[in-house]
């Protein structure tokens, strides 16, 4: 039997197979060491999608940031391009992803620091999707996978390549002061805009984000508060 044919990944990006380990603690690992910014390690076993973008935003932590919604702009863009039209996909603030209405899978980021006034060395995005369910049907009505909704042609190398492909695309629209534009197509999947929620001991009423990205809340005394994106940072 022939070795399957690694993914196909645009200019500016370089693959790197994980083997069956992390990519995300990979692509951190490598972006420690100095590897360049578009990096995308991978794993695409039976049963999940999971790869790692390494990323260098030339700004501050609190704008770089963006690239966490804007890599979860990317995926539905590629799901878009790819699944049947009538599977719905929608995002959570914190990198949860929502297909037909259930959880399936999310986002993460990691950075080379966690002061949000100053540029970070290199910043890192995860992408962890199920692609099978992990149990019997019904033990989790609120957790999915992407083979479970209508999705089983959807083959993981394809998808991968498709989101490296509305990464980049978002990155230079991104790049070249298109924020808002961000803005617009991030807000028309965002899921759960209008209902009460709690993020980081803090809960209210979800409001949309302000123009990094923060979770905006209104408290039940009527006050707004902000949480910031660097609140999802993640330890490796």
């Amino acid at each position: 039997m022939s070795d399957p044919v690694p993914p196909h990944f645009p200019p500016l990006m370089t693959g790197l197979d994980a083997q069956g380990g992390d990519p995300f603690v990979l692509a951190c690992q490598k972006a420690e060491l100095g590897v360049e910014a578009g990096l995308i390690a991978y794993d695409l076993g039976s049963s999940s999608l999971r790869a790692a973008l390494v990323l260098a935003p030339e700004v501050p932590l609190a704008q770089a940031m963006t690239m966490l919604p804007l890599c979860a702009v990317g995926l539905q863009n590629a799901l878009g391009a790819l699944a049947p039209p009538e599977v719905a996909v929608h995002l959570e603030w914190n990198g949860q992803i929502r297909i037909n209405g259930a959880a399936c899978g999310h986002l993460t980021v990691c950075a080379s620091h966690s002061d949000p006034a100053t540029q970070p060395d290199w910043l890192v995005i995860g992408l962890d999707l199920p692609l099978w369910p992990s149990g019997e049907g019904g033990e989790t009505p609120d957790s999915t996978a992407l083979y479970a909704e209508g999705c089983a042609d959807v083959a993981a190398p394809a998808l991968l390549e498709a989101w490296a492909r509305h990464c980049l695309h978002w990155i230079h629209r991104w790049d070249e002061g298109e924020l808002r534009t961000l803005h617009t197509e991030w807000r028309g999947l965002a899921h759960g805009v209008g209902e009460e929620t709690t993020e980081h001991g803090l809960t209210g009423t979800y409001l949309g984000v302000d123009e990094d990205f923060g979770l905006l809340l209104r408290t039940a005394e009527g006050a707004t508060q902000v949480v910031p994106l660097t609140e999802l940072l993640e330890d490796i």
